[in-house]
């Protein structure tokens, strides 16, 4: 059997039982007949807004439209996180929305001039934005203090669409340059008048090619508060004009925590609601997943991953599934023996991945760190399928549903707790945890238990009862195959009190580990360097390189030795490049160790531009380590 790593994008294809919702969206907008409307897709990061969003795109595109309702939909997707630190999220919205009404001008071969003249406004305000003209200038209507009166043909030209790079360059040199000098000809524009133009050229823009935007607003929870309600400022640009839907997803808290951080002293929490409430006309939440959406959800993952099943038996098994799920509410339960019944000629692999998902879903539903969060359920499936080939890659011999009970307990319970195990699970000849042979059979027989502290909780209890039960399971190979958390692997390789305690302390908190040098640096070479090797398998997974807390405790350890920055150094050059952001390069200068992987940074093809410009500033300004 292969092994998978699902990807965490969203998807036009419902395993999450979301399509009724989806449908009601789509249908709110269909009958809204291209007057204004905006939606507001609210729930907490990574509980399938944007698989939602995906969904409605798809339901609107399936949806026949009233004979009377002539327009088509033209869809708008912006993703203000991918524009984070490299453009303006309100310019980079105006810039792609313009754009897509370009090509649909283009396309149907009408409203060409109003588009082009609505991106001519475009531009005059990105200008505006790019030469940082003072507020009070535009206000007043005139141009910078220093500046020739042609700067006003240039900002004309400019709204126009007739402005080229070359004069644009020249404005802003000229800008750079300015000094001192006399006030010249005014402006014959201001900003609340370009504003209001910008909106009836858009309007009259859509209205003449003859079509209905629908811009779906996607991972404002992944944005800073600056980036999020730039992004927010851009879509109350253009709302409520006619042939418009918004289609937003964000958690809503998140929105309030952005709004109070921007208004900064703005208490008063009606005010911060109000501030998203004004630009949603219709609030969805996304729903809850239960026990049945998130065993459905883990079987159909299942099923997408099998190698032996063609692509129809696939198909016919996710709309059986689909359809039970939207039968739950009449008693029908969508489980193994249900997808059993549907082909009851699967592979004996795939079933037995199906029975561990139906064994999972109560406490991937229930657990705290989990709660049947779809991406967090991802997540786990993925290290599960990456453990599983670090298994069979090193002839590890190890149970798939002994591996998913040891991972869970690993990812919810406190990191001393499975410290604790692992150590238990050492110190026994035969590496079985036979401590929790009495706990397993109280459990099983529905006696009550008496549990120390740190594991007399509901989960553990909950975890105690799920097969396959563990006490007589020898467990070395599965804790061998997951050194993420566990610092004990062989009775060679145990650390002291100390450096379990330290390496407990830079899991937990890696934000704080400049605190522990001193005592990290007390430790023996040996100990330190196992440590770095917990640290960097941690690192290991990670799919975004900009400054992940845990490069924090990494780089505390490699300060203490050459030796420990060489390791870092050479774990940094080994990330795929496609990988690696503009952040992580102030991160790490300054480090004896990091000319070395700029070097080949610098080298690389496929290295981000952005990435290249940082290097290139730090070490003009001598930042970087000689």
């Amino acid at each position: 059997m292969h092994e998978v790593v699902w990807s965490d994008n969203e998807t036009d294809r419902d395993l999450l039982n979301f399509q009724g919702v989806a449908d009601t969206v789509a249908e709110f907008i269909l009958q809204a007949h291209g007057t204004p409307i905006s939606v507001g897709v609210s729930g907490a990061w990574g509980v399938g807004k944007s698989t939602m969003i995906q969904l409605t795109r798809a339901a609107l595109n399936e949806k026949k439209r009233p004979t009377d309702e002539p327009t088509e939909f033209v869809f708008v997707e912006f993703n203000a996180w991918l524009y984070q630190g490299y453009d303006d999220a309100r310019a980079a919205l105006l810039d792609v929305i313009a754009s897509k009404l370009e090509a649909a001008a283009e396309e149907r071969k009408s409203g060409t001039d109003k588009v082009k003249e609505f991106m001519g406004r475009v531009r005059w305000l990105r200008l505006a934005k790019l030469v940082a003209l003072p507020a009070a200038s535009l206000a007043l209507g005139i141009p910078p203090v220093g500046l020739s009166g042609d700067i006003s043909k240039v900002f004309r030209d400019v709204r126009d669409g007739t402005a080229d790079s070359e004069q644009i360059e020249d404005v802003g040199g000229a800008l750079a340059a300015a000094g001192t000098g006399i006030l010249k000809p005014a402006l014959d524009t201001s900003p609340p008048k370009e504003i209001q133009a910008l909106r009836d050229s858009f309007e009259e823009a859509l209205g003449a090619i003859g079509v209905t935007l629908v811009v779906l607003i996607d991972d404002l929870d992944r944005c800073l508060p600056e980036t999020a309600i730039s992004t927010l400022e851009a879509i109350r640009l253009l709302l409520f004009l006619q042939n418009t839907a918004f289609v937003i997803a964000a958690d809503d808290e998140m929105v309030k925590r952005a709004v109070k951080k921007h208004f900064s002293g703005l208490d008063d929490d009606e005010l911060v609601t109000n501030y998203f409430d004004k630009l949603i006309q219709v609030p969805i939440k996304v729903p809850a997943l239960g026990i049945q959406e998130v065993r459905a959800y883990m079987m159909m993952l299942f099923i997408d991953d099998s190698t032996e099943l063609d692509p129809a038996r696939k198909d016919t098994l996710r709309t059986a599934i689909a359809s039970g799920l939207r039968e739950s509410w009449k008693g029908v339960r969508v489980d193994c023996a249900f997808v059993t019944k549907v082909d009851d000629r699967l592979p004996t692999s795939l079933v037995s991945r199906l029975e561990t998902a139906e064994r999972l879903a109560p406490l991937m539903t229930g657990a705290t760190h989990i709660v049947g969060n779809p991406r967090l359920i991802k997540r786990f499936l993925n290290a599960l399928s990456i453990r599983m080939s670090i298994a069979r890659a090193q002839g590890v011999d190890v149970d798939e549903a002994v591996l998913a009970k040891l991972l869970l307990f690993e990812r919810v319970v406190d990191a001393p707790v499975f410290v604790e195990l692992a150590t238990k699970v050492n110190e026994d000849p035969d590496g079985r945890p036979k401590f929790l042979g009495p706990w397993e059979a109280a459990v099983a027989a529905g006696a009550e238990i008496t549990l120390p502290q740190g594991w007399d909780n509901a989960f553990v209890r909950d975890w105690l009862g799920l097969e396959p039960e563990l006490a007589s399971t020898d467990l070395r190979g599965a804790l061998y195959v997951g050194r993420e958390q566990a610092p004990l692997v062989t009775g060679s390789d145990k650390l002291s009190a100390a450096a379990v305690e330290l390496l407990t302390a830079l899991t937990e908190h890696p934000q704080e580990a400049h605190r522990l040098k001193a005592r990290l640096a007390a430790l023996p070479s040996v100990e330190q360097g196992f440590i770095l090797d917990r640290l960097l398998a941690i690192a290991r997974p990670i799919q975004s390189w900009g400054s992940p807390p845990i490069l924090d405790a990494c780089l505390t350890v490699a300060s203490i030795d050459p030796a420990w920055g060489q390791k870092l150094s050479r774990f940094l050059t080994e990330r795929p490049h496609s990988q690696i952001s503009a952040s992580v390069v102030p991160k790490i200068a300054g480090h004896e160790w990091s000319s070395a992987v700029f070097d080949k940074w610098k080298k690389a093809d496929d290295i981000k531009a952005p990435v290249k410009a940082a290097i290139t500033e730090r070490s003009g300004n001598g930042n970087l380590a000689k």
